[in-house]
Formats: C-alpha cells, structure tokens, sequence
C-alpha cells in the first residue's frame, strides 16, 4: 500500500507519528445543511428537536440547525 500524504492524514484525522496506511479510513462529516429555513423548520420537528436556532452558512445560501 502507498503511503498516505501529510496533508491527506490532517484531513482525515490520522497522527503524522503513525504509519497511515488505512484501507477503509474514517472521513469526518459535515453539517447538515438545509436550502431554506421551512426545510430546516421540517426537519427540526420530524427528529423532535425542540430548542434550536437557525444560522446562515455557505455565505447565507444554506441553513444549519444549532443547538441553543
């Protein structure tokens, strides 16, 4: 197997110190997003969330649920 790269081990988590070579790695995951704030409001309720506000991300095209 090929070694992984440093800046690949930054972005899936992995310590420089250790050998790095993953068959399956774990990728980090994002937000969950929302195109508008009726879709986000839908959500929120279908998943029983009940304190929360909204946020624009994506330079105010997307909508992301946060806890309050």
């Amino acid at each position: 197997m090929a070694k992984v790269h440093t800046r690949m081990k930054r972005r899936l988590g992995i310590s420089t110190h250790k050998r790095g070579t993953m068959s399956k790695p774990v990728k980090k995951k994002g937000a969950k997003t929302f195109p508008s704030e009726e879709s986000a409001n839908a959500y929120a309720t279908n998943n029983d969330i009940n304190d929360f506000k909204l946020i624009k991300v994506k330079k105010g095209l997307r909508f992301q649920i946060v806890s309050k």
